[in-house]
């Protein structure tokens, strides 16, 4: 960061899930150049495992890339939540599955380049039923696939959610699976 120092940051557009902005920025002390930034509330997102070794994934309609995808449940911070409690909701909300103990897998940076969305990841092999509870604009099923199932639809293109890439591999890694 010796190289950039950023002058001024302006809000150009202020969203319910983003802010955009542009930033003046100074390089090198010679000259300046323009960056875009969008601003991220941040998201927690929710590796769940069910007592048949099974992981919980979420299917769904994604509008900005024109496509479903499996996914597993995750969603962006309340104000005041913590990414630990954010996980576990969302879980429970999307899967109708409550998590119990849960453990921190990874934090990830979803796109360096441009934004400071940050996903604090979590698993949990602590299930109980629950009632799905989604957002009125959501539409949601659950499917339950192995790890081997997973990371064999990772590697087929099947599945591209970034997220969800990292987190299935980690846990494989972490599991020793």
């Amino acid at each position: 960061m010796d190289h950039y120092k950023r002058i001024k940051r302006e809000l150009v557009s202020k969203g319910s899930v983003i802010d955009y902005y542009k930033d003046t920025i100074e390089i090198n002390g010679e000259r300046q150049a323009i960056f875009d930034f969008i601003d991220h509330k941040g998201a927690a997102a929710m590796v769940p495992v069910d007592s048949d070794g099974k992981i919980l994934m979420v299917r769904q309609s994604r509008i900005a890339i024109d496509q479903d995808t499996m996914e597993i449940p995750a969603g962006g911070l309340n104000a005041g939540e913590d990414y630990k409690s954010c996980a576990i909701r969302e879980c429970e909300e999307e899967t109708g599955y409550k998590a119990g103990e849960a453990h921190h897998l990874i934090d990830i940076y979803t796109t360096v380049a441009f934004s400071n969305e940050r996903i604090g990841i979590y698993y949990t092999k602590d299930l109980t039923p629950s009632k799905q509870n989604l957002d009125e604009d959501e539409y949601v099923s659950v499917e339950r696939y192995t790890v081997e199932e997973l990371t064999k639809m990772i590697f087929e293109g099947k599945i591209v959610d970034a997220k969800t890439i990292a987190a299935i591999l980690a846990y494989k890694s972490k599991m020793g699976l």
